[in-house]
């Protein structure tokens, strides 16, 4: 098992993101592609990619991100960006000497190709090759599902920072995953490499994460800033293109009606009267009703934003959303790994 080692600064420098990293999900996503776990929640998604990414576009990804074992850390930069374009140019721009390590690295597991061999060999066009793929992935696989993908996410972060609020540091580690084992000052990771990681200090990011499949991961460089990406609870839904944003689940049509329904997903991301009216197909007029009633409700929160207003989702609006209200997160009955 990995044992991720605390001292007290670590443990007041716990944070948790409150936004999906769009690399990170990349990343994971290519692992789920590869075998088929989880086919209630990912099959459809999987049908989906499988039908838009070209076959040598996915080939060239496939090099660096296998199904399962080491991936470059390069590929998922520390400290990135949270939006896809940055964070693509920041991967992009790695200093050459460490592109060249982390891919020496890689060639002890995988057969090396002339692609990968021009990359570490600091060539242009083999860097620009692999921004293309990237994008052209991201376009398909997770472009279309980013708003679901981040109120879940959000969700998840509203759950821990409540439990961290309420009951503390230790709550929160104790409670991060069937998998994960909070033996003070220790978190125990149980289906990683066996070795000791000391955070000395810098504490550590965790990054809850959609395609994040039964066991957590890291960035392997220990000299990198420490981050632990966990998965979120996964269940049949959580996936939906932006196509289908303006259409609410049944339950929660049927709950909060379909308007009102699509009124509270739209707030997840932030919008003002005027958005709201454009992605529920409605009028200004009765955008401004809905939020009324959503924030009398205590489902949303609206505040002045120069001279508009802007509404944005309260925890208890994205544990609606998420079907956390009914302690899903709490009650988390899916079979462990076998170690």
């Amino acid at each position: 098992m990995l044992r991720i080692h605390f001292t007290p600064r670590d443990l007041a420098r716990v944070t948790i993101s409150t936004k999906p990293a769009p690399l990170w999900e990349i990343l994971l996503s290519l692992h789920m592609l590869q075998h088929s776990d989880g086919r209630l929640v990912f099959d459809d998604w999987r049908k989906h990619v499988r039908t838009k990414v070209a076959p040598d576009q996915m080939r060239l990804l496939l090099e660096l991100m296998p199904a399962r074992g080491y991936s470059p850390d390069f590929l998922t930069p520390a400290d990135c960006p949270s939006d896809f374009d940055s964070a693509l140019e920041k991967a992009l721009s790695t200093p050459q000497q460490q592109v060249r390590s982390e891919l020496d690295l890689l060639s002890k597991y995988r057969p090396v190709s002339p692609w990968t061999r021009e990359l570490a060999q600091g060539d242009r066009s083999a860097m620009r090759k692999l921004g293309h793929a990237i994008r052209t992935y991201h376009d398909a696989a997770i472009a279309p599902y980013w708003r679901s993908i981040g109120t879940h996410v959000a969700a998840d972060q509203a759950h821990r920072g409540d439990a961290l609020a309420r009951h503390g540091v230790d709550r929160l580690l104790s409670s991060l995953h069937p998998r994960v084992r909070w033996v003070a000052p220790v978190l125990q990771v149980l289906d990683m490499n066996d070795r000791d990681f000391y955070l000395d200090g810098r504490g550590i990011e965790l990054q809850p994460s959609a395609f994040c499949w039964q066991v957590p991961t890291k960035l392997r460089d220990p000299g990198l800033k420490p981050i632990l990406v966990y998965p979120i609870q996964h269940a049949p839904g959580i996936l939906r293109q932006s196509s289908d944003a303006g259409r609410p689940s049944d339950a929660l049509g049927s709950l909060l009606g379909s308007t009102r329904a699509a009124a509270l997903e739209a707030a997840v991301e932030g919008c003002t009267t005027t958005e709201l009216a454009k992605r529920c197909s409605i009028s200004p007029a009765a955008a401004s009703h809905q939020a009324t009633v959503l924030r009398e409700a205590g489902l949303i929160t609206t505040r002045r934003a120069g001279a508009s207003v802007k509404h944005e989702v309260t925890q208890l609006g994205i544990w609606l959303l998420s079907g956390y209200g009914s302690g899903g997160l709490r009650h988390d009955k899916r079979p462990a790994p076998t170690p």
